[in-house]
């Protein structure tokens, strides 16, 4: 059950940023991305390098509105193979290599995947995400990662809320949206 609540805190980190969790596993573990499939066969300093770089794109463009548009292209595109290689890597890592590894890398993918698709929802329903929503997001994201290899019921259970979150914002948009069409 930790091991699930471990996936689910990174997978939900996955799905709010692309590079930043990928980095910080990388410096947390001893064996730098050893463990992380996709990853484990290039170099260390390339992948520190072009992690490193994505991460400092991320974190800067980020916090302008067409840092947002842009990073929520690329983000819906790699989030669910970001969160399904995070979750694998967590499952070998902490649970052993087991043949639930793909079961949990497609969970991982999905749970990315849907916060990834709430926030863009947000962006468009409010126009633009204020400065200390993206900033508070940068914090959670580490977060959450650091709780899977520390505190995994406490990431998993933040992972859980931002996921109950997220189906809570679905039922407003639809009614958000349903108010709109009546009133044309």
């Amino acid at each position: 059950m930790i091991g699930i609540l471990a996936v689910l805190s990174v997978s939900a980190a996955a799905g709010m940023r692309i590079a930043l969790p990928l980095l910080v596993i990388g410096l947390i573990q001893g064996d730098l991305w050893q463990q992380v499939p996709l990853l484990n066969r290039l170099q260390p300093q390339v992948i520190i390098a072009v992690l490193t770089a994505w991460t400092v794109l991320e974190l800067v463009i980020s916090k302008q509105l067409w840092g947002q548009r842009l990073l929520q292209v690329v983000a819906l595109i790699f989030s669910p193979l970001d969160g399904a290689v995070m979750a694998m890597a967590v499952t070998r890592i902490l649970l052993q290599p087991t043949q639930l590894t793909w079961i949990f890398g497609v969970v991982g993918g999905l749970v990315a995947l849907i916060l990834q698709l709430v926030k863009v929802g947000w962006f468009y329903r409010i126009r633009g995400l204020p400065a200390w929503a993206v900033l508070l997001e940068d914090i959670l994201c580490v977060l959450l990662v650091l709780f899977a290899f520390k505190a995994p019921k406490s990431g998993g259970l933040i992972a859980l809320l931002l996921l109950w979150l997220a189906i809570r914002s679905s039922g407003s948009w639809y009614k958000w949206y349903q108010d709109g069409r009546i009133q044309k």
